[in-house]
């Protein structure tokens, strides 16, 4: 059961984790070498794609999608889709997609004439699944060397989370301790009193049938 417990543990901190590392914004270095727009069929991944322009109709199951293709500082290829996200999750309420898509153009560059930029997104890159992280911002940047930045909004909610997970968890065991283990020790002391009793008239039992077999 220890085991088991402990499992479950894992698993729920786990799946926390990885929900704030899809949700939370991350910052890459990178270089837009092209923007493009291609027809996207969605399929079993169409949890990780946004829900269309807003404005558009809702519903589909294909629309065309932006695309900024890029390379990062260290030089590996790292492609974001370009997707408003409006009023729905994660709550960045972007509405802007076609401007960014303008921005993201307007700083293509080569690697004989590098332009590095700021690219702020969230989600996965996964190749397999054809998972896309979605573009939120663009900003010039010095150089690949250039600061990400500190992640403010990271730090701000991974710390109002934990303090109310610290909140839950210390009134839960205020709770426990006043309410639940009292109780439980009561029914420990009841259980224990009859089988104690239970013991005593076993004991009798056997006494007057030790007699009676004596006689």
């Amino acid at each position: 059961m220890v085991y088991v417990k402990w499992t479950l543990i894992l698993m729920f901190w786990a799946l926390i984790g990885a929900f704030f590392h899809y949700t939370l914004p991350h910052v890459d270095i990178v270089r837009v070498t092209d923007t493009y727009e291609r027809r996207i069929d969605f399929g079993e991944n169409s949890l990780f794609w946004g829900s269309g322009d807003v404005g558009s109709a809702s519903g589909a199951t294909s629309r065309d999608v932006f695309f900024i293709q890029t390379r990062l500082a260290g030089g590996d290829v790292m492609v974001y889709r370009n997707e408003d996200t409006g009023w729905g999750w994660p709550p960045y309420f972007k509405f802007d997609t076609s401007n960014l898509q303008a921005e993201a153009a307007d700083v293509r560059s080569t690697s004989a004439n590098p332009r590095y930029v700021a690219l702020k997104h969230y989600g996965w890159r996964n190749e397999f699944f054809s998972i896309f992280p979605n573009a939120v911002s663009i900003r010039p940047v010095d150089g690949p060397d250039a600061s990400k930045g500190i992640p403010w909004v990271n730090i701000l909610v991974l710390t109002v989370f934990f303090a109310i997970v610290w909140a839950i968890w210390a009134r839960w065991r205020r709770f426990r301790q006043n309410r639940i283990d009292p109780t439980l020790e009561d029914w420990q002391d009841s259980w224990e009193a009859a089988g104690d009793r239970m013991d005593e008239r076993r004991g009798r039992l056997r006494r007057w049938w030790d007699e009676r077999r004596a006689r």
